[in-house]
């Protein structure tokens, strides 16, 4: 076994590869970046080196030599399934935790691993890579509807569904740009769009003794916009029989390419008809999802990953690959369901991760972390097992109620309101789901308790000599607090909310506040005038203004009356402008798009909200900051008349 290896990953991947490294007793050396140059991956191993990016193979095989370590884990994403650093690898004397060259090479171009499982009599989805062939032609030849996908990527980025022929040209203009930033390749593939089908995965163990055994199957059907948000091991579609020939194909596939590792096979699965499947793409690398895998089988992935690459044999038969019980994993993304998920970004001011039994935390967070827009938004996954799927979904519901990141945006609730659905409850899932539930869906508004937790923490926080609290000669007054545009007025120990009635709010103890007899567990972080309070997994951002801040904007709506005011098109998130579509001087219509701006490896379209002359106050490739004014629209004016 190896005496050192580096990580040539960021983030939870990281930091759950290091774990095993050290249970193992071997040396974790960790790269980083000066955007991650605080991050907990580096704290947690015994050596980090200095890099400019985690794409720069160059960069990454010189950190690997000057450490000492003898291989590279490469995690997920970045370079994990690249060709180039297996060989750099290999002249370099420096064992690659993952597969040969040749399933790199193969598995890494979607058109020719398709090409490649039919030969061997694997099923399929009709598709054609936009190589020498026109994009209309290639399109007429399939049919609508369409998918567009890299070619050269996973992750669900830059997938696009096409359904008719007016959407194509934008379709494959933006995957282009994705694929070209994320994966340094823009070629597309274009495939037949199979309705309401299932996502089913097979992981799979090889050596280089020609042994290979699957470990199940994983149900990663809820996904919104292609990116995987719940899974779960075993799938609740698949009966024994097919378990095994599903697991059977896949193995299969593994042999063709003389598969090295732990690496995975995507299926779509028709949930009409759930015996049939369909051969999507070869993951040839450890999954996001690995853990749910980990649960119900015993086993660690990222171990037999090293004991491949050292040159050891698989000590287990197929017959020993049981699965026990069910484990779901839900991922957490610093995102804002309440602005169509965009990125989110800032610092981590407080953090709770769950634990107990059946609870698993995968995450990078720490607290002080600043959370920015340059690498993938997923900051940790939180992932439960019990006996039985039901019992899995209920723990880990619970744990979701108890996972609070405050100082940034993200899904938690998002994910507890999924896991709430009777079709996901009952197994009814295909990859539509989410996309029809969420419209359905409605963040949660800040409960009164979390009004009365912001105005007692800050009250208890700046109390002193000279703090106003009510007290006058006579009758004492309430001290009043603009919560968001809500009043929130304190009296002793009765708090009112906006119209709701009075309650008694009292601070119970460290993060526990009572109302009206009833205690809450909350969590509450202060940044400025800004308040975080952390309830059931929900996070709300309570700006308090001050009575000057209140003066100042009833004035200006007094002054400004029902006069008309230029429209400001503002940043939805932090990111880098990609492309421009308008100039400025150009009149635009209502839902034109302006720009397009790319945040975590995400592309988003800024349309008009109003009709009117576009002014433009940015460039292409300049990077903006959350808010920032790209774009001003101001009315046409009227068209007078020559005469």
């Amino acid at each position: 076994m190896f005496e050192a290896v580096l990580v040539a990953n960021r983030g939870e991947i990281a930091v759950r590869v290091i774990a095993t490294l050290h249970r193992l007793g071997i040396r974790a050396v960790a790269v980083y970046t000066d955007a991650d140059r605080g991050a907990l991956h580096v704290a947690r191993a015994d050596a980090a080196v200095r890099i400019e990016s985690y794409l720069s193979i160059d960069e990454v095989v010189r950190a690997t030599s000057a450490s000492g370590a003898q291989a590279i884990h490469p995690g997920y994403g970045f370079l994990s399934e690249n060709a180039d650093l297996a060989r750099a690898c290999e002249a370099a004397g420096i064992a690659f935790v993952g597969p040969g060259v040749k399933a790199l090479e193969v598995m890494g171009d979607k058109v020719r691993a398709k090409e490649h499982v039919a030969a061997a009599g694997v099923p399929v989805i009709p598709g054609v890579a936009l190589t020498g062939v026109r994009d209309d032609e290639a399109a007429d030849r399939l049919g609508y509807p369409l998918l567009v996908k890299p070619s050269a990527g996973g992750g669900g980025k830059g997938m696009v569904v096409v359904d008719s022929a007016a959407g194509l040209a934008a379709a494959l203009a933006g995957a282009r740009r994705v694929a070209a930033a994320a994966f340094g390749d823009d070629t597309l593939l274009l495939e037949r769009l199979v309705r309401t089908p299932r996502h089913i995965e097979v992981q799979l163990l090889a050596d280089e003794h020609e042994h290979v055994v699957h470990l199940g199957e994983r149900e990663c059907s809820l996904q919104r916009r292609h990116q995987k948000v719940i899974e779960e091991a075993p799938s609740p579609l698949l009966d024994e029989a097919t378990r095994a020939r599903i697991g059977a194909a896949a193995c299969d596939v593994a042999r063709s390419v003389g598969y090295l590792g732990a690496g995975t096979v995507e299926f779509l699965v028709s949930d009409e008809a759930p015996t049939e499947f369909f051969f999507m793409e070869m993951n040839t690398r450890l999954q996001v999802e690995h853990a749910v895998t980990e649960l119900v089988t015993g086993l660690d992935l990222v171990e037999w990953q090293l004991r491949v690459a050292a040159g050891e044999r698989l000590t287990i038969a197929q017959e020993h690959a049981v699965l026990t019980g069910h484990a779901v994993e839900a991922r957490v993304y610093a995102e804002d369901p309440a602005r169509e998920f965009l990125p989110s970004a800032g610092r981590v001011l407080l953090l709770e991760e769950p634990s107990g039994e059946g609870i698993r935390v995968d995450s990078g967070l720490v607290e002080g972390l600043t959370i920015g827009s340059v690498y993938d938004p997923m900051l940790a996954k939180v992932v439960a097992w019990a006996p039985t799927r039901a019992e899995a979904i209920a723990r880990l519901d619970r744990a979701l109620a108890c996972t609070t990141v405050l100082g940034v945006r993200t899904n938690v609730d998002f994910l507890r309101q999924v896991l709430a659905d009777d079709d996901v409850r009952t197994g009814r899932l295909d990859t539509g789901l989410l996309g029809r539930l969420i419209p359905q869906l409605a963040p949660r508004t800040p409960p009164v308790a979390a009004y009365a937790a912001a105005v007692l923490a800050r009250r208890e926080s700046g109390r002193g000599p000279w703090q106003s609290d009510g007290w006058r000669v006579g009758e004492p007054s309430p001290v009043r607090y603009d919560v968001g545009g809500v009043e929130v007025a304190v009296l002793g120990d009765q708090v009112t909310v906006g119209d709701h009635p009075p309650v008694r709010a009292v601070v119970g103890g460290p993060g526990l506040v009572e109302v009206d007899g009833v205690v809450h567990r909350t969590s509450v972080a202060t940044n400025g005038d800004v308040t975080w309070v952390g309830e059931r997994g929900a996070a709300f951002e309570l700006r308090v203004r001050s009575r000057i801040e209140r003066l100042a904007d009833e004035l200006s709506a007094r002054t400004r009356g029902a006069r008309p005011v230029d429209p400001e098109v503002r940043s939805p998130m932090p990111g880098t402008v990609v492309s421009i579509e308008v100039e400025s001087g150009d009149e635009v219509v209502v839902g034109q798009v302006l720009l397009t701006i790319e945040a975590m490896k995400m592309e988003h379209r800024i349309a008009a909200p109003s009709a009117g002359v576009v002014t433009l106050s940015v460039r292409p490739a300049e990077q903006v900051a959350l808010d920032r004014v790209v774009a001003t629209i101001t009315s046409t004016p009227p068209r007078r008349d020559p005469a």
